[in-house]
């Protein structure tokens, strides 16, 4: 019985919806597609190890964005090769003509978004050559709108000629929910606009160390909509543009120097003597050989000693003021010179035994003598 069986003429005579359907050749060609993307990939593989290798990072990027879409357009091609032996009924075939439509301009329009990257690096050995720190912030808003531009044209062409739609017809009825869409996009285009203030104001720059409201970290990106803050604890702060915009921020990367005010407490009982020697020791070991250096600096034609005061009287200590500026402003340079400081005052006083105060508070016992007669000298003056 099997044997009058004609599977060929099984298989070739298929119809499906009343038409005769070639399952063979379609699952063929996808297969093939499949196969020839493999291969493909696998060769621009090799092609972008051995332009790295030859560190050629341009070229590299092209070859390497290509993997993907390619893979995808050969899939499509097997795809088309199939589906045109196949007899379908028209609405089917529309289908089948819009998704190939659909996946080839996918694939192509994925290539060259990713060919942004190409843009990029280009653009920043440009601006390498410059001293211009805004040609610096200006490439990552480039790549950011040639991606916006790229969506919305790939859109257009999708709606336009994919799927014959009238493209100015949509958005005129777009147009018609504008009001709704007005309030709803008013944050968007302030943060639009506060991008535009300050790429052009320049309050700070990538890189640089800012304290704003609470937050105090690195700018790490400077974006339409909103910039991004590593804060010192090493979590993420993103901000919209529009808020840091219209308010203070502190720029800790652009001081010219770190000031530091310090105040060394002694004890009550310091004879005057004393007292002066400690704010000459004081200033003895400001003017010494490796922390004089950093803390004489002339900053912008100015001059900034370090200076040091007996200047007011604690609750439980005499109060010397110490005030000097570091410069350049790296912090841990600062911390290291800082700990020398206080370790050469810590020396220099146990020598010449003038003791620090602490926090101390003096009680008096109710059979205390000396007390008792504190008590009666101020009933006699009542």
């Amino acid at each position: 019985m099997l044997g009058n069986l004609d599977l060929v003429g099984l298989w070739q005579d298929n119809t499906w919806f009343g038409r005769p359907f070639s399952w063979p050749v379609l699952l063929l060609a996808i297969v093939l597609g499949w196969v020839a993307g493999r291969i493909a990939a696998a060769v621009l593989r090799r092609v972008v190890a051995s332009l790295k290798t030859r560190n050629r990072p341009i070229r590299t990027l092209v070859f390497r964005h290509l993997i993907g879409p390619a893979k995808l357009a050969l899939l499509a091609l097997g795809l088309t090769v199939g589906l045109a032996q196949l007899k379908m009924s028209d609405p089917l075939q529309t289908f089948g003509m819009r998704t190939l439509a659909l996946l080839y301009s996918f694939a192509a329009f994925w290539y060259v978004f990713n060919l942004v990257s190409v843009v990029e690096v280009v653009l920043l050995r440009i601006t390498a050559r410059t001293e211009s720190a805004l040609d610096d912030q200006l490439v990552p808003l480039i790549r950011k709108s040639l991606r916006v531009v790229l969506v919305v044209m790939a859109a257009v062409f999708v709606v336009d000629s994919v799927f014959k739609r009238d493209v100015v017809a949509l958005v005129a009825a777009i147009g018609v929910l504008g009001l709704p869409l007005g309030f709803a996009a008013k944050d968007i285009l302030g943060n639009v606009f506060g991008a535009v203030i300050i790429l052009f104001n320049r309050p700070f720059r990538i890189g640089e160390r800012i304290i704003y409201a609470g937050y105090d970290g690195t700018i790490e990106e400077i974006g339409f909509l909103s910039i991004r803050v590593r804060t010192l604890t090493g979590n993420l702060v993103t901000i919209p543009n529009s808020k840091i915009a219209s308010e203070a921020v502190e720029n800790v990367g652009r001081r010219k120097s770190i000031r530091r005010t310090m105040n060394v407490t002694i004890t009550y009982d310091t004879p005057r003597d004393k007292i002066e020697q400690a704010v000459q020791i004081l200033r003895d070991v400001l003017e010494e050989e490796g922390i004089r250096e950093p803390i004489h600096a002339t900053i912008d034609g100015n001059e900034f000693p370090p200076r040091v005061f007996f200047n007011d009287y604690n609750p439980d200590s005499l109060n010397l003021f110490l005030i000097y500026w570091y410069a350049p402003p790296v912090w841990w340079d600062y911390v290291e010179h800082a700990q020398r400081l206080n370790l050469r005052i810590f020396e220099e006083f146990e020598k010449a035994g003038i003791e620090f105060a602490f926090p101390t508070q003096t009680l008096y016992l109710a059979s205390d003598p000396k007390r008792e007669l504190a008590l009666k000298m101020l009933a006699k003056d009542l």
